[in-house]
């Protein structure tokens, strides 16, 4: 009898963990001027706070502060003790559930360095049926008009950082490549957050809103292998291997 072969290892790399310190830092993000914790710039009314209420549940809220700013959960990996990043090839895989109030402003997202922008989602209930994804790394961006995207609905999102393109999905259907990608050698720390718009480019919280929230309720990051190297190398596209989704040549949008 042949011996017994250990099953192979799980391509997934990173499982979010809301309550490890060691994966996240809460409240503090240097994509914002000064690692926080505001960012008027960007339209935000944020006042980050690193509250475990605000976010280490899993649940990311915002409540309205008396200055007119409002405290919110932001966590990421950048200055973490795990120091996670996600690469070129990697696949992000997060189940959401959607914000209702007007003025929330929901995103999971990536940053480096002042740069290395790949928006997973971002969403705003006053546009209810659209999703935004953005690829500000090479200069794509895609709204999703679908019947799945409403205030409070759940929705499973899907990632494919790859070399030539990023590739969205939702609910299991493929939805946009960019044909842009990020390169061969880009990697980011990740970002999950609620914002508040404060009113330049979507509608601010209406008067009587004194609390808002999204939740995700899974989040998880894959680095799957061809031939023994990861997605997006290669030796990905040696002789006899297809390329991976999203890291082949440029391919239309779907839908």
């Amino acid at each position: 009898m042949p011996a017994p072969r250990d099953p192979p290892p799980s391509d997934v790399v990173f499982t979010a963990d809301f309550t490890s310190t060691a994966q996240w830092v809460a409240g503090r993000s240097w994509a914002y001027p000064g690692g926080g914790p505001v960012n008027p710039g960007d339209d935000k009314l944020d006042y980050l706070v690193s509250d475990a209420d605000y976010s280490r549940s899993g649940t990311f809220r915002a409540t309205r502060r008396p200055d007119g700013r409002w405290n919110t959960g932001l966590l990421t990996t950048e200055d973490s003790e795990e120091g996670f990043t996600v690469r070129t090839g990697d696949v992000l895989e997060a189940r959401v559930r959607l914000p209702r109030e007007t003025g929330a402003w929901p995103a999971i997202w990536t940053w480096r360095d002042g740069d290395q922008e790949i928006d997973v989602f971002e969403y705003h209930p006053d546009n209810q049926d659209i999703l935004e994804f953005t690829n500000h790394v090479r200069g794509a961006n895609h709204y999703l008009h679908d019947d799945a995207v409403q205030p409070g609905a759940w929705v499973d999102l899907r990632t494919e950082f790859g070399r030539r393109s990023v590739v969205w999905w939702l609910n299991g259907t493929r939805v946009f490549a960019d044909g842009r990608g990020v390169g061969r050698a880009w990697h980011a720390y990740l970002i999950v957050n609620l914002s508040v718009c404060a009113g330049g480019y979507h509608p601010g919280p209406l008067p009587g809103t004194t609390e808002m929230s999204f939740e995700v309720s899974s989040l998880v990051v894959r680095r799957p292998a061809v031939g023994g190297a990861p997605l997006g190398t290669a030796a990905a596209h040696g002789p006899g291997t297809a390329p991976a989704e999203g890291d082949g040549e440029p391919r239309p949008a779907a839908g």
